[in-house]
């Protein structure tokens, strides 16, 4: 196993951030970590690198222990915090010179690509960047170096909508190439999209470990549909997967599980004018299939 926690626990005066967490992340593959402010992602991400200490339990990281290996380990490890202080004289060359240092030499083709592809002027100096070149600097020194385990906390916040893009197509190529990567987040739609495993936390506790696709069959959305006319519907009567159906007039509003395809086949056979499609609250969800959240 890439990472593996035992019984691991945090606990900040008496509040626990973790509690008893056992999990194993397998090679090659991307791992996530689900779950609302306080589940404790930020947690184990900074036990792994050794930034805190775990009250007690234990973790493992490519086989060292990161407490008593924690150098070697930020050696072989890409890691991108949630929040990133940049050195605000030097320019993202220099800070990735920097950062570099610890681990070895810069494949500078490689971030030259890396650099272009994200938007990022490495001549530039920190002070003058947005915070959105900010971003996008911490994830070229996260994957700069090849790393065979890649940690980041929360990676596509602060990116924008093409940047994220060419985040999660940085994420499948680390992973094509037989990395591991470790994603904490908020976003369901995110881990949907992009991991092969889930664990769903829940204040410090594992609540399931779920694979990318159960979420996907699983995802919920609210539709809203307006039509030219009003229809009737008997027209939809036929899909497993379309809940709380409600038609007024010319429109139409349910909840629809797993894939959209054959709600929307349907739908265009009448004159469709617009589409209003919404996912649930992340604390909706973990209401519904983990019976814990907001009314719980």
């Amino acid at each position: 196993m890439v990472i593996r926690t035992e019984k691991l626990t945090k606990n900040f005066g008496r509040k626990p951030a973790l509690q008893a967490l056992t999990l194993e992340v397998e090679p090659g593959e991307v791992f996530g970590l689900l779950g609302p402010k306080g589940a404790g992602k930020s947690t184990l991400i900074n036990i792994l690198m050794n930034f805190i200490r775990p009250t007690s339990g234990n973790a493992l990281v490519m086989g060292l222990d990161c407490q008593k290996q924690s150098l070697q380990i930020r050696r072989q490890v890409g890691y991108l915090p949630e929040i990133m202080n940049l050195p605000a004289s030097l320019t993202g060359e220099q800070i990735l010179d920097r950062f570099a240092s610890l681990t070895g030499l810069i494949d500078e083709d490689f971030v030259a690509g890396l650099a272009e592809r994200f938007r990022v002027d490495l001549t530039r100096r920190a002070m003058d960047f947005t915070a959105v070149e900010k971003r996008a600097l911490g994830v070229i020194q996260a994957f700069m170096q090849h790393p065979e385990l890649v940690l980041l906390d929360a990676p596509a916040v602060g990116l924008d909508l093409e940047r994220q893009t060419q985040l999660y197509r940085l994420i499948a190529e680390t992973r094509a190439a037989g990395a591991t990567v470790l994603i904490g987040s908020q976003s369901l739609t995110e881990m949907e999209r992009i991991s092969d495993r889930v664990a769903v936390l829940y204040q410090g506790s594992l609540v399931a470990v779920e694979r990318g696709v159960t979420l996907r069959a699983r995802a919920l959305r609210k539709i809203e549909m307006r039509f030219a006319e009003p229809i009737h519907s008997d027209a939809f009567a036929g899909l497993s997967n379309v809940k709380d159906l409600v038609l007024e007039d010319n429109k139409l509003r349910c909840t629809l599980q797993g894939e959209p395809d054959a709600l929307f086949k349907i739908a265009s056979q009448f004159r469709l004018l617009d589409v209003i499609s919404q996912q649930p609250s992340l604390d909706e969800v973990f209401h519904k299939y983990y019976g814990v959240g907001a009314n719980n």
